[in-house]
């Protein structure tokens, strides 16, 4: 049976609608892995062609909406962890990151990827979802700058209503809020298009210039497989090896849980994701993950592979049009982010308050990912201390037996990354 019109409408749109939420990693991906020694003015085709084959992949294999691309979070550990604070090159990071895809694979495709689902328990599911939904608002607040660090006084301080761009992400985000309200086709894209008009009319942000042109791809060969595994049999590339898996494993796991709508997608959409990681390193970055950003096209009505495909395609095009995207502040990206970060904080009305055990799991794992920027912070605090409280309020027969192992685990990745830092 053929997709109407309107369907197919709504998919591009909703596809359109995750491009531009997840866009500003084709630049901010390129400045973290520039940390590590990689070229940002290469490193720039390696994110793009690791998101356009993601997409791919994601939409032949899986077909579900989700955009894949290097993850915020893991290039942060691809950089400050393993090649800052361990002292390995990037080139001994590259290889470390295909190794624990590797492992992510055999995982994502054996019974293992099915086995660990089933044993998470639904309010630790809730909590990530929760968890990953607060870590996107306050994402898209620190975009539209109504939100800033709090200096010595406090963690966080409100930002100045003088600000021009948080004035125009204000604009943003009560237009963007009308729309969905009203169930506008396509109101993130109206929303985007239309703020980045008026910041561009009114010389508000989105103007920086970049020094990355499509002259710079004959030389992508210099950051094309060139994973060093010399150091593979090291203490300091093994335990890099076990942090950057439980990252992959349980970051990609939560967020798929979190944003498919369709619970039957998940399978494929998670080894899509571990087969896009895999090639990722190959291709010269940081590992790809599930974006989170996925959720704003999937609330914009996009149920399909239409959706990456068309995503896919989007980063393909950007090489031609990087400077352009420039045009597109922040501030018009912010709104977006923000509203697809309150509706997945619905599922905290699903959860169950009245049993502590269940809820403050749950609770750390909400407070944590977006206070330490982390999403395998929170799920290693939640996942450890949901067995503890089960156990010590005599509850253990609601606790399954891999929930043990997993909380050994997250605990010995807690105590690794103290150390290796």
């Amino acid at each position: 049976m053929g997709i109407s019109k309107t369907r197919l409408k709504t998919e591009i749109l909703a596809g359109i609608t995750s491009f531009f939420a997840i866009s500003y990693i084709i630049i901010v991906n390129p400045m973290i892995l520039s940390d590590a020694g990689i070229p940002a003015g290469l490193s720039v085709f390696a994110t793009v062609f690791s998101s356009a084959i993601g997409c791919l992949i994601m939409a032949l294999w899986a077909k579900a909406p989700v955009i894949l691309t290097p993850g915020m979070g893991v290039n942060a550990f691809f950089t400050y962890t393993v090649v800052v604070g361990m002292h390995l090159s990037w080139q001994q990071a590259v290889a470390i990151s295909i190794f624990s895809s590797l492992i992510y694979m055999v995982i994502a495709f054996t019974r293992a990827s099915e086995f660990l689902a089933n044993a998470i328990p639904a309010v630790l599911k809730k909590g990530i979802t929760v968890g990953i939904g607060l870590f996107l608002v306050t994402l898209g607040l620190e975009k539209a700058e109504l939100i800033q660090s709090g200096g010595k006084r406090a963690l966080l301080a409100a930002g100045s209503l003088s600000n021009p761009a948080t004035l125009l992400a204000l604009f943003g985000l009560l237009l963007s809020l009308i729309l969905f309200l009203r169930r506008v086709p396509g109101g993130f894209v109206i929303g985007i298009i239309v703020t980045s008009l008026v910041g561009v009319l009114f010389h508000i942000g989105g103007t920086q210039a970049t020094s990355i042109s499509l002259s710079q791809l004959p030389k992508y060969s210099e950051i094309l497989f060139k994973g060093d595994f010399s150091q593979m049999f090291s203490i300091k590339f093994l335990l890099a090896v076990f942090s950057m898996t439980m990252i992959l494993v349980f970051e990609s796991m939560g967020i798929l849980e979190g944003i498919l709508q369709d619970p039957s997608q998940f399978r494929k959409a998670f080894q899509a994701s571990s087969v896009t990681t895999f090639i990722s390193g190959f291709l010269g970055t940081s590992p790809t993950v599930a974006a989170a950003e996925s959720a704003s096209g999937i609330e914009s009505g996009g149920r399909t592979e239409i959706v990456s495909l068309v995503s896919g395609i989007l980063f393909l095009l950007s090489l031609f049009f990087i400077p352009l995207l420039s045009y597109v502040p922040q501030a018009a990206i912010a709104p977006v982010i923000i509203i697809t970060g309150a509706v997945m904080m619905e599922q905290l009305a699903t959860i169950n308050f009245a049993d502590f055990t269940d809820w403050f799991p749950a609770f750390l794992i909400i407070v944590l990912i977006p206070l330490t920027g982390s999403i395998s912070t929170g799920l290693a605090f939640g996942f450890v201390a949901y067995p503890i409280l089960k156990l010590a309020m005599g509850k253990q027969s609601e606790v399954h037996p891999i929930m043990y192992v997993l909380g050994l685990l997250f605990l010995a990745q807690l105590g690794f990354n103290s150390i290796l830092v």
